[in-house]
């Protein structure tokens, strides 16, 4: 390491590809978007961000002296208020264009050492952070309650005025509040100021905690505490460290809805600079089928193969078997009673029809007579009482092994198999693995085995066990780096729960089983969900079941699908000849839109339209913000008594003249994207339970 004497004064922002400078006193972090000025211990003291605001205009929030971060080793506090030694500071960059620096510090009783990593990317109002804490002293101890920003926020118009969005940044709310695992992104919005905080949080499942003005007038965002539902705790080893997951921080100003910053500086950061998988896929998916409703287990070659060929009929690309091809969960053998031939043809069959195939498996979860379990009955979660337990439902079928086991090996052994043997493009991944969606005790959860290697209590079993699914996703994903892991709602923990944690392994997340005989209340849910969880995360990440292929009114499943990820189930036999063929015009619609726009990699809320609603009109738009050559929006009448609404759409070139264009090629409006934003256009929709989709092209002479 270098001495204090070697960093008196080191300023690379002199090199505008760097955005971090330093004297022996501060640290300095400006892209020309955000600036950040850290006190330096110097070389002994405190670590306090002194100053944090948009380099442009006025921002009141944040108090003089902050106190950074903060944690408990072994029940002690240690953060940015306590003293420590400044050891060193370096230039630091990622892979995504992210740059800045890490400052290494000593705390005063020379046991711990806390690595700082911050990171600023182009053009974006963004700092990301995390931290490496190192264990110096001379036994095992335990971290707990981490907060990897700590913010101390100005009195009285702040913690007053401020309102709250909390739950993927779509809950309004005013006065203290405390997150949970729904809250990757929470924004701070003063609209007296037209500026605010957005908090994103990059840890896993139930493992996230922010929490504003909620003991005290301060932001705090890290993992959860000790006292938490499910409390985080890891033990570290004497010279060993842990890394926290990163969080990301935006402050801004001049914007007088939250709906902008959560419309623009959120996606265009997740999309480009996260590292989400989504974002590395050449080809993204357009129109999945999964056979789970109404078939549920109850499948076999025939059907498989009949569904097959209705489903590329109707111009499906990605064809997936959801339970039930199995001889056991654990072991994921081949039922021979249903599949005779094994399932090689079958897939080979689905490829041929030009479809890509995907597999359901259960990633953490054996039945009691599987021969995995009764080899190896150590490698499964032990509840409370020392007994094998589901964490997902009490179903005697089931139980649920640990990660922190050998299990590891064996499900990546199944899963490499499956995916080389059958050449699978889709996986779905599912069940518990942490927490339940279903269970109300929390001491449900986790594993209190006492003897797994990987985790030394129930608190550490928790984050121990996400952090090595993650890796064997990781790992799959070399053998085919465009393979699309589905990783449910159930093994991420929650109901409905979606992360970035999980958008950086998995590209995306089956949210819901929204059944119903009505079409129109399936419609509305398909497009609520799809509203709620997005723009804070990429909405074709967004796998959003069941509308079923033949039911009353299925035109409108697609119409609301088309916001997120397209993903039909149902008995595509059941579909007339002319049905089929209207099924394979929305389908290569879809196709040549994704083609055309990269609609997929985009979704933004449609100005004037709110929230999905009986009663209401709603939408939405997916607009490459980046080519800005055009796109799609979707447009519905839910109940509304109005049948006219003008249609406003943003984020285009002012001065380039766009077409609006229905489906079938017609003209609907030609006007310049300054016009569509300010004049827009005006839509009949006569039916009160309607709607509409629309391409956006940029004219060309």
């Amino acid at each position: 390491m270098n001495s204090i004497n070697n960093f008196d004064i080191h300023n690379i922002a002199n090199n505008e590809n760097h955005f971090a400078s330093w004297t022996k006193f501060e640290l300095t972090l400006n892209n020309g978007v955000v600036k950040r000025i850290i006190k330096l211990p110097s070389p002994t003291g405190n670590f306090l961000t002194t100053f944090y605001q948009p380099v442009v205009g006025e921002f009141k929030y944040f108090e003089p002296q902050n106190t950074d971060f903060q944690f408990e080793v072994n029940g002690l506090t240690y953060s940015g208020q306590s003293d420590w030694s400044l050891i060193e500071i370096k230039a630091i960059t990622d892979t995504l264009d992210g740059d800045g620096s890490s400052v290494t510090l000593l705390s005063l009783d020379k046991k711990i050492e806390v690595i700082l990593k911050f990171l600023l990317y182009p053009n974006l109002p963004v700092i990301r952070k995390n931290l490496v804490i190192k264990n110096l002293a001379n036994e095992e101890i335990y971290l707990e309650s981490i907060d990897v920003e700590k913010f101390n926020i100005s009195h009285y118009f702040a913690t007053t005025f401020s309102w709250i969005y909390s739950d993927y940044g779509r809950r309004k709310s005013i006065g203290p509040y405390d997150g949970n695992m729904q809250d990757a992104l929470v924004i701070v919005h003063n609209m007296d100021w037209e500026s605010g905080i957005v908090i994103g949080n990059e840890a896993s499942g139930v493992m996230k905690h922010t929490s504003v003005f909620w003991d005290a007038p301060e932001i705090i965002t890290g993992l959860t505490h000790k006292n938490a539902t499910f409390p985080f705790r890891t033990w570290i080893k004497t010279n060993e460290s842990f890394e926290t997951p990163q969080v990301f921080t935006m402050v801004y100003n001049n914007h007088k809805k939250v709906e902008e910053v959560l419309n623009t500086s959120v996606p265009d950061f997740v999309r480009k600079h996260m590292g989400i998988r989504l974002s590395r896929l050449q080809e993204k998916p357009t129109f999945v089928y999964n056979t789970w409703v109404p078939f549920g287990k109850d499948i076999n070659e025939k059907l498989i193969m009949d569904l097959a060929k209705a489903a590329s009929d109707a111009g499906m690309k990605e064809f997936v078997i959801d339970d039930g091809w199995q001889d056991s969960y654990g072991d994921w053998g081949i039922d021979k009673t249903k599949f005779p031939n094994g399932l090689k043809p079958v897939f080979d069959y689905i490829k041929s029809l030009g479809m890509k195939p995907g597999l359901w498996v259960s990633i953490g979860t054996a039945a009691p007579d599987s021969k995995v379990y009764n080899q190896h009955p150590e490698w499964f979660v032990e509840d409370i009482n020392g007994k094998p337990i589901s964490l997902i439902i009490d179903e005697s079928d089931k139980y649920t092994a640990c990660f922190c086991t050998g299990w590891y090996g064996h499900i990546k052994a199944v899963l490499k198999r499956l995916i080389v043997e059958y050449g699978l493009e889709y996986l779905k991944l599912d069940f518990s693995v942490v927490s339940s969606p279903y269970r109300f005790d929390n001491t449900e959860s986790g594993c209190y085995s006492n003897s797994h290697e990987g985790h030394k209590d129930h608190s550490e079993s928790l984050f121990s066990n996400y952090e090595p699914m993650w890796t064997l996703f990781d790992e799959l994903h070399v053998l085919n780096s465009e393979l699309f892991i589905d990783c449910t709602f159930e093994t991420m923990g929650g109901l409905q729960l979606i992360d970035y944690a999980m958008l950086k392994h998995a590209e995306g997340n089956w949210l819901s089983n929204f059944d119903g005989t009505i079409s129109e209340k399936t419609d509305l849910r398909v497009r609520n969900m799809a509203w709620w969880r997005s723009p804070a995360m990429p909405a074709t990440a967004l796998v959003i079941g069941n509308p079923q292929m033949q039911d009353k009114g299925w035109e409108m499943h697609i119409k609301s699908l088309a916001g997120a990820l397209p993903i039909m189930l149902g008995d595509p036999r059941k579909l007339t000849p002319e049905d089929l063929k209207i099924y394979r015009n929305y389908a290569d619609w879809l196709q040549l839109m994704e083609k055309k726009y990269d609609i997929m990699s985009y979704r933004q809320d449609l100005s004037g339209f709110s929230e999905p609603m009986e009663g209401s009109w709603d939408g939405f738009q997916r607009i490459n913000t980046d080519s800005k050559n055009g796109g799609i929006i979707g447009i519905f009448r839910h109940g509304a008594n109005e049948m006219e609404r003008t249609v406003f759409i943003n984020y285009l070139s002012g001065l380039e003249i766009y077409e609006v264009k229905a489906i079938n090629g017609n003209l609907i409006a030609s006007l310049t994207g300054y016009e569509l934003k300010t004049k827009g256009f005006e839509l009949t929709l006569k039916d009160f339970y309607s709607g509409e989709l629309f391409e956006i092209a940029e004219k060309t002479t």
